[in-house]
């Protein structure tokens, strides 16, 4: 009989290891804690549970190394990618999705599978032996932090993850709010008007800057001294680093007119996508926060529109732990010293809901081979999958690793022959190189 595969967490990673695995043949047991023990950021059991937003970003495989990713992985099966599409809702150029029917469809095919069994309760220890792979995620459990610290022989590394609010739509005056999504993106009437659009004028602009930074924040435990992720900066850090920071971030006003005074050009902008396939909630994009909430209520209806927002959701923030991948992991994403241990998602060191499932497809795949004693490599680098493997496995200095995006500057250099070519060409020369390595790594 084939050994079977055990998997630890049932996050976006876990979720499509354990898919990946058990379409390959290999019996898989997925091991998850939730909802027996929760988590602050979590608020159901299901798999694949979206924490902080419900978008997977540009879903643009010519232009752009997260499109690609999304490419890559429906190619190869995905079950994260498929059940996206299934449950997507418009926005514009990005792929977001209905969050809480996403998790549950995931949910729903991983107990269907006749090859998947799942297994409730917290793994607080490192199994001695049989085949693992460890997907806790972002919030791994104390106990099971602790215990892969204490067999690796380091801390890990940390930083902070912000969570955005989520407003009721039925509370939004649309007097002052209009559809639109930036530079009219999109190819359908609802792709165009994805986004709903706040506007401020600068006096509005200058005393909602100045709310923020005067607003009580949520206190870190003794301890905690981990840093940000550039990419989910919370809005009150981006204002304490200048002004401007978020007019020239979330906030930018450009390619929107406004639709209610079409003649006054908004100082800026704040952007909500709808957040479930109902059209009954919105997310404030890019709004992540560690404002305590009663502050969050007061800040946030000084918007334009949101002077009656009720929220389904505030924001929040919690600490995400990850591995230095470079010094502990090998290139088939085991631990050096504990090979039966297989790590994936962004415990691994890569940051994003795409990202996470592509090191978990990456590892399923890789998990099922070896246990039917087939050789199997890991995607080339000239992909995306390969150029995020190779990053966290080796390519990237230990002495200053960070959780990464996937991005074009961590492919090989492309060879543009017949001259200087525009980074529109450049760019679909990566994506077409990557998907025909792709291909053949599939074949």
């Amino acid at each position: 009989m084939t050994e079977e595969l055990h998997i630890v967490g049932g996050g976006m990673a876990g979720s499509e290891a354990a898919w990946q695995a058990a379409e390959a043949g290999v019996p898989v047991v997925l091991h998850e804690m939730r909802p027996v023990i929760g988590t602050f950021a979590h608020q159901t059991g299901d798999f694949a549970e979206m924490v902080c937003s419900n978008s997977f970003r540009s879903d643009d495989d010519e232009q752009n190394a997260v499109g690609l990713l999304h490419w890559e992985m429906r190619a190869a099966g995905g079950l994260v990618m498929a059940m996206a599409d299934r449950h997507a809702l418009p926005a514009g150029g990005a792929l977001a999705v209905d969050r809480e029917a996403f998790s549950r469809a995931v949910t729903e095919r991983l107990r269907a599978h006749p090859l998947i069994r799942t297994e409730p309760g917290e793994i607080t220890t490192l199994p001695t032996d049989g085949h693992w792979i460890l997907a806790t995620g972002p919030l791994t459990s104390d106990a099971l932090a602790q215990a892969i610290r204490t067999e690796t022989g380091t801390d890990s590394l940390a930083f902070f993850d912000a969570i955005a609010p989520i407003v009721h739509f039925d509370t939004v005056d649309l007097s002052k709010a209009w559809f639109q999504s930036r530079y009219d993106k999109g190819e359908t009437e609802e792709e165009r008007k994805a986004y709903l659009n706040c506007p401020m004028t600068r006096e509005q602009y200058e005393a909602f800057i100045d709310a923020i930074l005067a607003a009580p924040k949520a206190e870190f435990h003794e301890g905690e001294t981990a840093g940000y992720f550039d990419g989910c900066l919370p809005i009150e850090v981006m204002a304490e680093r200048g002004r401007d920071t978020l007019r020239h971030g979330p906030m930018k006003p450009v390619g929107l007119t406004n639709a209610n005074d079409p003649a006054n050009k908004p100082y800026a902008v704040v952007q909500l996508r709808r957040d479930n396939a109902l059209g009954t909630l919105y997310n404030i994009v890019g709004f992540q926060t560690k404002m305590k909430h009663g502050a969050q209520t007061e800040v946030f209806r000084m918007i334009p529109g949101l002077e009656q927002a009720g929220f389904a959701r505030l924001g929040g923030i919690h600490r995400n732990t990850f591995l230095n991948a470079p010094r502990l992991l090998d290139a088939q994403m085991r631990l050096r010293q504990r090979p039966n241990l297989r790590f994936a998602g962004q415990i691994t060191g890569v940051e994003g809901y795409v990202e996470s499932a592509a090191m978990g497809l990456v590892a399923g795949r890789l998990a099922a081979a070896e246990i039917q004693g087939r050789a199997l490599r890991p995607p080339p680098r000239e992909t995306a999958m390969g150029a995020l493997i190779a990053h966290i496995t080796g390519d990237a200095d230990a002495r200053t690793f960070q959780p990464m995006n996937v991005n074009f500057g961590l492919f090989p250099p492309i060879d543009m022959r017949g001259g200087r070519k525009g980074r529109k060409d450049r760019y679909k020369a990566y994506t077409d190189r990557a998907k025909e390595a792709f291909q053949a790594w599939l074949a």
